[in-house]
């Protein structure tokens, strides 16, 4: 994962196609925020989707996306559309994250819906609304004639996606989070669950939870991938290897690795021999 922000579109390009001649990285990451949230709170700080499209125009085999994006900036039919379209210039390749957006404690994440106009609602309303994205959203891919929905928070009038995704039936959807609302979306909705990684006991307790909802509704919890998000340490490598392997042992086998700018030479080179493969 490369969070666009505080770097220069041809550092990430770099690092993006350095990483899709290397096997042993399958998947390639942006985050979803219009202002940094982090370093220098007036730097540079580019739009996800825009930059996954340019960055999947330029790649052939990696997996692509956004971890993740938030359903608080887009309307849902608008983020169908995006995403398809993304999926066609990549040849098939994404991977659809998505998330309830911000959460309200984080004031560098929140300075961002005010500073573009956007609302700001609670995180019932927050999470609710992502329940219906998620509906509206494999919808729009899958049925092929126009539809009105008449949701909680989603209203649409004849609906309709044309082009379709590449993918069938529809890109896989990873659903980020780790509240208990958030992981009941996920047990109903999702194809992989990202987590952020740190207390990894707290990650334990969480997969678990989502466990218990899949039961509840009858799902199997095995049809859901296990994805942790991990930070990548350049000058201590082992500490990320133990994360790592302590994230796999939990039964997390989608691990993302956080890179933090600037990039170092041959960085995805380094990440495979380093982390990946010893």
């Amino acid at each position: 994962m490369t969070a666009p922000m505080q770097v220069g579109y041809h550092d990430i390009l770099r690092v993006w196609q350095e990483a899709d001649a290397i096997p042993e990285i399958e998947h390639a990451w942006l985050f979803d925020h219009l202002m940094p949230i982090g370093g220098n709170q007036d730097g540079p700080a580019h739009e996800g989707w825009t930059l996954l499209s340019a960055l999947a125009a330029h790649t052939r085999r990696l997996r692509v996306g956004l971890l993740v994006t938030s359903n608080r900036f887009r309307p849902p039919a608008m983020l169908a559309k995006i995403a398809a379209t993304v999926d066609i210039v990549s040849g098939g390749r994404l991977d659809f994250g998505i998330g309830a957006g911000s959460r309200p404690d984080h004031p560098l994440a929140r300075r961002e819906y005010e500073a573009h106009g956007l609302p700001f609602h609670d995180f019932a309303h927050s999470v609710g609304s992502l329940a219906e994205a998620c509906t509206v959203i494999r919808r729009l891919w899958t049925e092929t004639g126009p539809f009105d929905f008449d949701g909680t928070y989603v209203r649409l009038t004849g609906a309709f996606c044309n082009p379709k995704p590449v993918q069938h039936p529809y890109p896989p959807i990873l659903i980020g989070g780790r509240s208990s609302a958030t992981l009941r979306v996920v047990a109903e909705h999702a194809d992989l669950w990202n987590i952020p990684g740190g207390d990894i006991d707290d990650v334990i307790r969480r997969s678990a939870l989502l466990d218990r909802y899949c039961a509840e509704i009858g799902r199997d919890p095995a049809t859901i991938t296990r994805s942790i998000h991990l930070p990548v340490s350049y000058d201590q490598p082992d500490r990320t290897r133990d994360a790592i392997g302590k994230a796999v042992g939990a039964g997390f086998q989608h691990i993302v690795l956080g890179l933090s700018a600037p990039y170092p030479a041959d960085v995805a080179r380094w990440v495979a021999d380093e982390l990946v493969t010893v």
